[in-house]
């Protein structure tokens, strides 16, 4: 009775996916569109993460034209973007704005409506070199999706770390909390997001309630999740039964790890707009073309 008790615990693997053919985003952004796709990673299936688009390591040469994307709009989510390399300008509306480099992140909250662009950095811009990001949006529950915009500003110096046991790395926490250890995002609902960084031949453990969302991305090297290889770039979904599971290192690695409780009401998603029926979504519509997002150059 105890083995099949501590057998249920296991989360295993549901399927490991290769980068697809990669799309540019703007002329700034070549990314490999993850979430949703024709392998069955549906908003529904992937709930809270409803896109996710992986822009694996891409060297630009120098420009002195800013490659990006201009003023767009978004409502009823939050879009999240990591810097593996390069550096990122964002601007918004709602009068927020940065730059992110190697190691940092943003967090914008879309809310009831924002404008915003995103470009390389000028002096990266200038320089060129090799750009590695993720992108990742997160759905916001009913009660939240007319929230007031924001911008979350996320130094690498500000997320917290776990140095894991037997010199084998460290996990950096950017939402969520690991062995214990809370990372400085806010989010609306339970949401984990971490970027594990496991030496060759090193593992570490992790573990998510059941029911939970979880998938992986192998940022560098290559990897074994519950023995199972999974090479640079692949995508791993997790299934939902079962709670934990381990990330073995062939080599030095880092795997981007996310977990999240599903929020479970209808989506409604066309173009920039996530919300729940498609009456909102009109109206998402008529916000934007009346101007009601605010105005940016």
């Amino acid at each position: 009775m105890e083995k099949e008790e501590v057998k249920t615990k296991v989360k295993n693997i549901e399927r490991v996916i290769a980068p697809p053919t990669p799309h540019m985003v703007g002329d700034g952004f070549r990314m490999h569109g993850f979430i949703p796709n024709v392998h069955g990673l549906s908003m529904k299936r992937m709930d809270p993460f409803i896109v996710l688009d992986y822009g694996s390591k891409f060297y630009f040469p120098p420009s002195d034209k800013l490659r990006g994307v201009g003023v767009h709009p978004h409502k009823g989510f939050e879009t999240v973007t990591i810097s593996y390399k390069g550096s990122v300008a964002h601007n918004d509306s709602s009068g927020s704005g940065g730059v992110i480099h190697e190691g940092d992140v943003q967090w914008m909250t879309a809310g009831n409506g924002v404008l915003h662009k995103e470009f390389h950095e000028e002096n990266f811009s200038k320089q060129g070199g090799d750009f590695h990001v993720v992108q990742l949006w997160v759905n916001l529950p009913a009660k939240y999706k007319r929230t007031k915009p924001k911008y979350q500003a996320i130094p690498s110096t500000e997320i917290k770390n776990h140095i894991l046991p037997n010199e084998a790395g460290q996990v950096d926490i950017i939402a969520g909390a690991y062995q214990k250890t809370e990372g400085p995002a806010s989010t609306f609902t339970p949401i984990h997001l971490f970027n594990a960084k496991i030496k060759a031949g090193k593992s570490a453990d992790f573990s998510f309630p059941d029911h939970y969302s979880t998938f992986m991305i192998v940022i560098e090297g290559n990897i074994k999740v519950n023995g199972v290889e999974v090479p640079l770039n692949h995508f791993v979904l997790m299934e939902k039964e079962g709670e934990n599971f381990t990330i073995e290192a062939k080599d030095d690695a880092i795997v981007l790890v996310a977990s999240g409780e599903p929020i479970e009401e209808p989506i409604a998603a066309h173009g920039p707009f996530v919300m729940n029926t498609e009456q909102e979504l009109i109206e998402a519509f008529n916000d934007f073309n009346l101007g009601r997002f605010g105005y940016l150059e």
